[in-house]
């Protein structure tokens, strides 16, 4: 087992009775105490449409998470861009390096992060996706590179700018994507853990090495729900049940707070459903989510753990990350 960083997804989550300026300060505040704990990154993921997620205007929070922050790096898990012009996010994303420089990631993704009707308003063509996505992660790193000074379009700010980019992926597709281009590349075990493993072997065999990665580097995301007992976990963890049980039913309401018996709320079908779809979370008390954690790197080896915890509680949440970090430190001691 390779030594590994910890690092943040942070989805905005807008819980029942806040405000989204609630969620804004809870994530700010969540930057921080990860920050203070050594974490790697911290990053903010595009979607829309949904009353539980506050990310919607994800470049505008990095900068926000950003100047609230010294030293952890912060980014996008990920930009969604087929739904944007990559001019302009190179113009964003050069402009978050011109005030944060050293500290900004640039992850990108090609699935809308919203449903269809809402995608069609974003402007996405589905027709293109596939080529477009490719198209335009080569138009980014021309816009950020010194060579494009003579070009008649120029992305300023963003132009001879060291912002780094990863591919971000739910199924196998961009595995090989990430693969060919040379990009570091992280897959969305929080959510779609079924093609992981598959998608982590063809991105491991067919890495080209490139200007910016030379040999392969993976991010594995996962859910964790960290406390001091067992049981208490479990009970903070049925936020992130019925967080997922809404997705099924299509209901986008905010984040509720844990219950005492998730029976009452899923079917015997609900109940597998989410169980398969969590397969990889970790959920304990230290020396739990410690051997979690241990086995799943035994098993994908990742270079980097990607953390994405729903837990209701404010402080709740922070604790959990405290004991994940720790968790993660007594591994490493280990080696």
């Amino acid at each position: 087992m390779k030594n590994f960083e910890i690092s943040v997804l942070d989805l905005a989550p807008v819980k029942q009775g806040k405000s989204i300026h609630d969620t804004f300060q809870d994530s700010l505040s969540l930057a921080n105490h990860t920050e203070s704990l050594g974490y790697k990154r911290f990053w903010l993921a595009e979607h829309h449409n949904m009353a539980s997620i506050a990310s919607s205007a994800t470049s505008v929070l990095i900068g926000f998470i950003a100047n609230g922050t010294k030293t952890i790096r912060v980014g996008s898990g990920g930009i969604m861009l087929p739904n944007h012009s990559s001019l302009v996010i190179a113009e964003q994303f050069g402009t978050l390096e011109s005030l944060f420089p050293g500290r900004i990631d640039l992850g990108l993704g090609r699935a809308p992060g919203t449903d269809g009707l809402t995608a069609k308003a974003l402007g996405r063509n589905p027709m293109i996706i596939n080529e477009q996505f490719p198209r335009q992660i080569l138009e980014l790193q021309t816009y950020f590179s010194e060579e494009n000074a003579d070009a008649l379009v120029r992305a300023i700010p963003g132009e001879g700018l060291d912002i780094p980019l990863y591919i971000l992926g739910s199924s196998t597709d961009s595995a090989w994507l990430a693969a060919e281009l040379g990009l570091p590349y992280a897959f969305a075990g929080h959510f779609a853990p079924e093609q992981m493993e598959m998608a982590f072997k063809i991105y491991r065999e067919h890495f080209q090495p490139s200007k910016q990665l030379s040999s392969p580097y993976i991010i594995a995301c996962v859910n964790g729900v960290a406390a001091e007992t067992s049981e208490e976990a479990h009970w903070l963890s049925t936020t992130l049940y019925q967080a997922f049980i809404n997705i099924l039913r299509n209901d986008r309401k905010p984040f509720s707070p844990p219950v005492e018996d998730m029976d009452d709320i899923w079917s015997p079908m609900e109940k597998a459903g989410v169980l398969q779809k969590l397969r990889y979370t970790f959920i304990g008390n230290q020396s739990e989510v410690e051997e979690q954690i241990e086995n799943f790197q035994e098993k994908f080896n990742v270079d980097e753990l990607m953390i994405n915890s729903h837990i209701y509680d404010h402080q709740k949440r922070l604790d959990s990350y405290e004991i994940l970090s720790k968790a993660a430190k007594s591994l490493s001691d280990k080696q």
